[in-house]
């Protein structure tokens, strides 16, 4: 993978690489300052990477290249090296679990002309996702096998492995939603979450993608132990609920635990049968922006009105 990867950040970063004697190395020169003398230091092994002037840093290549500002075909080439396949621990059962995206997935960003990928496209494209979304989230398809006539949106740890990954028939002729059979005690989208900025907490993956604001999704309508465990690690200050209406009552315990935390809660009201992902980023925005900040009297009120 090395060779592979050594001539991309020698583009991403234009310069090249000098081998250190500590294994898998490599110094550059950094774009986060201008120093005489190179600063910024990757291990082509880990994905681990720190400006020693700046002390900018990260745990992956994905969130090198989100930093610099690199193109899509430098994502793309990115992705071709990494692969789709990872090894996840269990904590329950202690054993490992192998997530794998579906040996039929095709990234959409490549083009194949077939009928089915246009159905995809045309499918993702009247949800507001952008040509940008699909590349960054690494969408793709299946037309054959278990995942038949699905769309694939794979969701990555903080160190750029896959963690779990949802199927959506995009010819609406059949389930919803086909995902595959794994805890979902996870942080959904952990590759691109900032934990020093507010967070903004979502069902599901495509209301996350049109927030396109420090958005998790939850998979559903409870946070999982992993991610609350996070929230505390990370001493996440500032939390935005944005469920839809229909998960009120679970939007109230999370109101309530995260009060007890000392952290700043808003509640973002959405009205029956609306949801982040068809509300879209210009009208969700403005929702989050006008959210209200909820307080100790304020979840009383909720809890006894219902409003």
């Amino acid at each position: 993978m090395s060779e592979l990867l050594i001539p991309l950040l020698n583009k991403v970063l234009n310069s090249s690489g000098q081998r250190l004697r500590k294994q898998n190395e490599y110094l550059y020169w950094s774009p986060f300052v201008n120093h005489h003398k190179p600063k910024l230091q990757v291990n082509i092994q880990t994905g681990k990477w720190h400006c020693w002037v700046s002390n900018q840093g990260g745990h992956n290549f994905f969130q090198l290249l989100k930093q610099v500002g690199a193109s899509r075909d430098h994502y793309k080439e990115l992705n071709e090296i990494m692969g789709s396949s990872y090894s996840v621990s269990n904590k329950k059962e202690d054993k490992p679990t192998i997530v794998t995206l579906p040996k039929e997935y095709k990234p959409l960003y490549i083009e194949d002309g077939s009928i089915q990928q246009l159905h995809a496209l045309k499918f993702l494209m009247e949800r507001g996702l952008s040509e940008y979304d699909i590349l960054k989230y690494n969408i793709g398809y299946c037309v054959s096998g278990l995942y038949q006539n699905r769309i694939i949106i794979p969701s990555y740890d903080s160190n750029g492995q896959l963690n779990y990954f949802v199927g959506r028939d995009f010819y609406k002729g059949g389930m919803k939603y086909k995902n595959p059979p794994i805890s979902k005690d996870i942080v959904g989208f952990d590759l691109y979450i900032n934990w020093n900025e507010p967070l903004i907490l979502c069902e599901g993956v495509f209301d996350a993608i049109s927030i396109k604001r420090n958005a998790i999704p939850l998979f559903g309508k409870t946070i999982s132990k992993s991610l609350y465990t996070k929230i505390i690690e990370k001493k996440v200050s500032h939390i935005v609920i944005a469920l839809d209406n229909d998960a009120f009552n679970q939007s109230i315990e999370m109101i309530s635990k995260f009060l007890d935390m000392g952290v700043e809660v808003n509640f973002v009201k959405l009205q029956d049968n609306q949801d982040p992902g068809e509300l879209g980023y210009i009208k969700m925005s403005e929702k989050i922006n006008n959210s209200e900040a909820i307080g100790f009297k304020e979840l009383m009120r909720m809890k006894i009105y219902g409003t």
